[in-house]
């Protein structure tokens, strides 16, 4: 099973923490983000691994030779220009390709998130589904937010406002009710937030139009408007959280010494 971890940004909201290395290399109770990343995979039957880098990119590589790769093959995807989630994943292509499957799924993982998710069985479900793309999400508050319908395929995204069901019919909102887009109609949509963890099929990589730096989510968006199956896998009762700021770090430090999230 293979799987891509993103880890190119430059960890701006985690300064002073990234002021000397990349966000992959800021430390959890004495463990890299990096490290439990790949350590989470790993326990869920994921062998191959590619990482992309930007920020102190030499760091990362550095680092992972020290630790022999963790017990895994990994590759890395170096940006000489930062590519956004959907580009960089797009730049990456040629590890999918390699397995020669356009059917075997695989795991993109944002490096900044830890969770209790369980991706075996995320994994199942979108297998089961003959998806293109399933996104783990939650009923959680966010400012941003995906729009599921009932068949929980993606219809829609949101910033700002708070998480409600809505129709796409529905032409007035007020101002706090945030921008909305929708990529289909739908009767009633469900706002869920994303986790920043994905299923994917390969063959997705044909249906990439955009070049250079874009956003996954807009990729999602436009193959959900052409109805390519793009669905919700639900983890609401999953411990999850972003490590994007120093708080969140403290934070992530004290579940784990109190139990409340233990690290594979």
């Amino acid at each position: 099973m293979k799987a891509m971890i993103l880890a190119a940004g430059l960890g701006t909201r985690l300064r002073p923490l990234t002021d000397d290395r990349p966000k992959a290399l800021v430390t959890v109770a004495g463990r890299t983000l990096l490290e439990i990343a790949l350590c989470r995979l790993r326990s869920f039957g994921v062998r191959e691994v590619i990482v992309n880098t930007h920020h102190y990119a030499g760091m990362i590589a550095d680092y992972l030779r020290a630790h022999d790769n963790f017990g895994m093959r990994i590759e890395i995807s170096r940006e000489e220009e930062l590519l956004d989630t959907g580009g960089g994943l797009k730049n990456a292509a040629h590890f999918f390709a390699a397995s020669g499957s356009d059917e075997e799924p695989f795991i993109l993982h944002n490096v900044d998130v830890i969770s209790s998710i369980d991706l075996g069985r995320m994994m199942r479900f979108h297998t089961e589904r003959s998806a293109l793309a399933t996104l783990a999400v939650q009923d959680r508050a966010t400012s941003r937010c995906l729009l599921f319908d009932e068949q929980e395929q993606l219809c829609g995204h949101r910033t700002g406002g708070s998480l409600k069901a809505e129709s796409s019919n529905d032409e007035a909102r007020n101002a706090e009710d945030g921008k909305v887009e929708w990529a289909r109609p739908a009767r009633e949509a469900q706002a869920l937030a994303f986790s920043g963890i994905h299923v994917i099929s390969p063959r997705l990589f044909a249906k990439m139009e955009e070049e250079g730096a874009f956003s996954i989510i807009a990729t999602y968006m436009k193959l959900a408007a052409q109805g390519e199956k793009i669905i919700a896998f639900r983890a609401d009762e999953c411990y999850w959280r972003d490590l994007g700021r120093p708080e969140s770090i403290l934070e992530a430090a004290q579940d784990m010494v109190s139990g409340k999230y233990s690290i594979t």
